[in-house]
């Protein structure tokens, strides 16, 4: 039936009666956790015929729809004749200072749970508590309130009706989006040569609930191939959404492409952008408190009316239209991005939405998973950023710094910040210059930052801001990072202290995130890899996690292999190398733009070289005009840059980038705009203790350790580098490799068949 509404009691009462502003001051990062903990407390106090965590649902009639309200209640009391719902809230704030009446939310979800179990057990009145307990403190306030049945049916019938419009407006939606997913045809005159293969795997991966991995070349068309059986797949009832995840906003933009020529076939489908806070934010400081911020104040006041407002007038919600339905109704741009997020059918993100255990979805219940499913984007880039997410540090200036501190100041945040300090003095005399690898996680350090976390979060709940506390904030937060991540140590982790300009940083490595990109994204019905270079593939399936039973799909480059030529050159490029070897290769550069005029390309291996090489070939390069990335473009320069590569009538114009930069993949320059690629190198990662530790875990574990470690990640980079070139099937042009490590019996099986 399409008049059923599915809501649980949590949305229902915060969809009515949630008001007030957006306070971001200083929570403690174990609120959460310690509210569990208080809950369960008070819970094992109850009597032997008391019921907790009670799972209750009714069904409701109004208007023509048929309401299925379900929640859990914290507990049910008897109390002689006495039922009680019992509804628990942990709170830092002062017992003594709550008001009776001062959160009308919580009442409403208590009072809604008491009129399900009511009506379902023939109850003609039913006893209310509230029972807040202060997590510090540990002590307890009740509050009491006593209702008929007939007074909470009244309730739950006000709380209905004022959902009502809401739950119309997405009914509505729901039956007009599911139509339209019916009638959409593939957005294309005809599929490409490996787009069926594509779309057809991704549709099966979702149907069957499975995950795929899929290498999809530059011209198949991934982008659409992933999205539109997707689309497809919330319209045949498997799932419900879908996140489209992506490393950078180039890629962010051809979801958003894709998803916006779908809607002009007739799609509609709720699609939202979600923005990162720092430049989303209409304020000079991201400081979300009402006194500072009037897009925070009164936040929950004006939410819904802007919510419906932005759901009726648009399909398609990109950053502008948050940024502009935001300062309509004078609410938090980012806040409301995530709201809405909640309620659109495909959501466009970063990676770290979902992977990072710091940043994800937290109000994305675990419930919805199961019907959602996730597209990341050029997974070849989570690897890396994997490792950082479940990686932490600690530099030992921010706690001497803080020693110093509050040494006059506070006592207790003095001594144990000297301890941790302490700690740090005694590992430096076991730290040489080439660092320190550690199997073991430093329990003693762990236990030290707990009790500074513990001791820090009393000062940050003080009111009042100071230069002090923006110090001892930084060191909080690195603190629960660090304890975050020792919960998650094992065999794939090791203890690394390296010495790093005087100071002494240790850190908690993740050489292996396989198992953790499993664990985190485990809840989601189906989850599909692809990248245009998810090469070497066997690699990208080991270290993104491939399970036996999920699907593999590696496809062929759609464009014609005389397109490209591609030519290697064998001068070393090794670092003891470089001095005696740079003047052939601007030399070669030179040459081979002579002979084919137009616009190139060069990737060098490091920006100190790039540096060398663009001054070598300014010295000799006569008319040929030369452009330099820097290491810190905005976007402004960034387009800049990419705006000198215009089709030219006479003359050439060489870009000189960094290997595995920004320019090393993402940027479409079609046709005459690019006419070759030099990349010099084997695009190595640097030597140093990660990588060594990550080539004796792989080792270890019967592999190639310097592969993965070393060689794997820079082909990678060399076949993003080279992908730049022929972007359509018209393209044309030449890939020149320098190094003489290409013609190895190592290297040359790890290139494209066509590059051979």
């Amino acid at each position: 039936m399409t008049n059923r509404v599915m809501v649980s009691v949590r949305q229902l009462v915060e969809y009515v009666h949630r008001s007030g502003s957006i306070d971001a001051k200083f929570r403690t990062v174990t609120t959460m956790t310690e509210g569990t903990k208080a809950h369960q407390r008070v819970q094992k106090l109850y009597n032997a015929g008391d019921q907790k965590e009670v799972s209750l649902q009714i069904k409701l009639s109004y208007e023509g729809l048929l309401f299925t309200i379900d929640g859990r209640c914290d507990g049910i009391l008897f109390e002689e004749d006495t039922l009680v719902i019992d509804e628990i809230k942990s709170t830092n704030r002062q017992l003594e200072l709550l008001e009776e009446n001062e959160y009308p939310v919580h009442w409403a979800q208590a009072k809604c749970y008491a009129y399900i179990y009511a009506s379902q057990n023939q109850q003609q009145q039913m006893t209310v508590q509230l029972r807040y307990v202060n997590l510090e403190e540990d002590e307890q306030r009740c509050f009491r309130q006593v209702w008929s049945i007939e007074d909470l049916e009244d309730f739950m019938l006000e709380m209905v009706a004022g959902f009502a419009p809401f739950a119309v407006l997405m009914k509505d939606h729901l039956t007009d989006r599911n139509e339209s997913i019916q009638a959409l045809p593939f957005p294309f005159k005809s599929y490409r040569a490996g787009q069926r293969q594509l779309a057809g795997s991704v549709y099966k991966t979702i149907q069957e609930g499975r995950n795929l991995f899929a290498n999809a070349p530059t011209g198949i068309g991934k982008t659409m191939s992933t999205a539109f059986p997707a689309v497809k797949a919330i319209g045949e009832g498997h799932i419900e959404r879908f996140f489209y995840l992506t490393a950078k906003t180039i890629t962010r933009t051809a979801a958003e492409d894709a998803f916006s020529l779908m809607q002009s076939n007739g799609l509609q489908l709720k699609t939202v952008t979600l923005t990162a806070k720092e430049k989303i934010c209409f304020k000079e400081k991201a400081i979300c408190q009402k006194e500072y911020c009037e897009f925070a104040n009164g936040y929950y006041d004006r939410l819904n009316e802007a919510m419906i407002d932005l759901l009726v007038n648009n399909h398609f919600i990109d950053r502008k239209t948050i940024e502009d339905y935001a300062r309509k109704h004078t609410i938090c741009p980012f806040e409301f991005s995530l709201d809405v997020a909640y309620q659109a059918d495909a959501i466009i993100c970063d990676y770290n939405y979902i992977f990072d255990p710091r940043v994800s979805l937290k109000r994305y219940f675990e419930e919805q998973k199961k019907k959602a499913a996730i597209l990341i984007d050029e997974a070849h880039n989570l690897v890396d950023r994997a490792r950082d997410m479940y990686s932490a540090s600690l530099k030992q200036t921010s706690f001497y710094s803080l020693e110093k501190l509050y040494k006059y100041k506070d006592e207790t945040l003095y001594q144990v910040s000297r301890g941790i300090n302490d700690y740090f003095l005694n590992m430096r005399k076991k730290v040489d210059s080439s660092g320190l690898v550690e199997r073991d996680m430093p329990e003693d350090l762990v236990e030290k930052l707990e009790k500074f976390v513990e001791t820090a979060e009393s000062e940050l709940l003080k009111e009042g801001q100071s230069d002090t506390k923006e110090e001892l904030l930084d060191a909080y937060f690195a603190a629960q990072t660090f304890i975050r991540m020792s919960k998650l140590y094992d065999e794939r982790y090791v203890t690394l202290s390296e010495i790093v300009n005087g100071d002494l940083h240790i850190r908690l490595f993740c050489t292996d995130p396989s198992f953790q990109l499993q664990q985190v994204s485990k809840g989601f019905r189906s989850k599909v890899f692809f990248s245009a270079t998810l090469l070497p593939f066997q690699y990208y399936l080991d270290m993104l996690g491939k399970e036996d039973e999920d699907y593999s799909l590696a496809l062929s480059s759609p464009f014609p292999k005389e397109n490209v030529q591609v030519v290697i050159h064998p001068l070393s490029t090794r670092y003891k190398d470089r001095e005696r070897t740079r003047k052939k290769i601007t030399e070669l550069l030179k040459e081979t733009i002579n002979k084919r005029p137009g616009n190139y390309l060069v990737f060098a291996p490091s920006y100190q070289y790039m540096d060398d090489l663009y001054d070598n070939f300014n010295r000799i390069k006569g008319k040929i005009e030369t452009l330099l990335q820097d290491p810190n473009m905005a976007e402004e320069e960034r387009e800049a840059f990419l705006n000198h590569f215009q089709p030219r009538v006479e003359g050439s114009f060489v870009g000189f980038s960094v290997l595995g930069g920004m320019f090393s993949e993402g940027i479409d320059l079609k046709g005459d705009r690019l006419n070759g690629v030099f990349v010099i190198g084997v695009g190595l990662p640097q030597i140093g203790l990660e990588r060594d530790v990550i080539k004796t875990h792989f080792d270890k574990m019967g592999k190639n350790g310097f592969d993965y470690a070393y060689v794997f990640p820079g082909i990678n980079k060399v076949l993003q580098a080279g992908g730049r070139l022929i972007r359509s099937e018209t393209d044309t042009g030449q890939i020149t490799l320098v190094d003489d490590r290409f013609l190895t019996t190592n290297y040359q099986r790890l290139l494209p068949p066509d590059w051979r």
